[in-house]
């Protein structure tokens, strides 16, 4: 999750201002790259995402860079999800942009990425493509947001988020093959959902699935 809670790959605003905060955001991305290290080793089930969901929503509801306002941890219950999806987890294949096309390509803003490919995959029957997409910056990262049919509805108009390795929210992939893992059961919203105080990168129009995709992450 671009930090599976913090808007992965999202600057914050006033989050962390001082030299504890920073620190408290340093624990938050190494509490949640662990988390996602965890999951990479254990099999893809019903009771693996039911783990995974209860260990985030904990520490939505007790850590202080929680990108849930601090007003409403007392009370927060946990986050609203779609039951599991077995189909959901689908291996994508890779096709890069010749290097002209990708460095063509730079999108500027509060968090600047570049197209590097797309991924393809067929999810119910259906032959599907999402961008990937490269955060510039030191070390870099893949970044794959999505926009579906339940956008502005049932999940946040601007978007989930499927991948972002730079905060390592992935699920794996493989060189050989040139595949990457993507599983829409662990699509999580932006930081910004919850709280305007954070900048979150949104989907862009070309990331957008026709199909309402009702796995991971919902509103209620």
């Amino acid at each position: 999750m671009a930090d599976a809670a913090t808007s992965a790959a999202a600057a914050t605003t006033g989050a962390a201002t001082t030299s504890s905060g920073y620190v408290e955001l340093l624990d938050w991305r190494r509490r949640m790259s662990e988390l996602f290290g965890t999951l990479r080793r254990r099999p893809p089930s019903a009771e693996t995402l039911a783990w995974f969901r209860a260990e985030k929503d904990a520490l939505f509801r007790q850590h202080p860079q929680s990108p849930i306002p601090a007003s409403e941890r007392a009370a927060f219950g946990g986050l609203a999800y779609w039951p599991y999806v077995p189909g959901a987890r689908v291996t994508a294949r890779f096709e890069g942009l010749p290097a002209t096309d990708a460095d063509a390509e730079v999108t500027a803003g509060e968090v600047a990425f570049r197209r590097i490919g797309r991924l393809h995959f067929v999810f119910d029957g259906q032959a599907l493509a999402l961008p990937a997409l490269w955060i510039e910056g030191y070390a870099g990262g893949l970044f794959v947001p999505f926009q579906d049919a339940t956008s502005g509805a049932d999940t946040y108009g601007g978007g989930r988020y499927l991948l972002d390795t730079i905060k390592s929210a992935d699920l794996g992939s493989d060189l050989a093959s040139g595949s990457v893992t993507l599983d829409f059961n662990y699509a999580y919203h932006p930081s910004c959902t919850y709280d305007p105080r954070w900048v979150c990168p949104l989907a862009p129009p070309d990331s957008r699935l026709a199909m309402a995709m009702r796995a991971g992450e919902r509103l209620r």
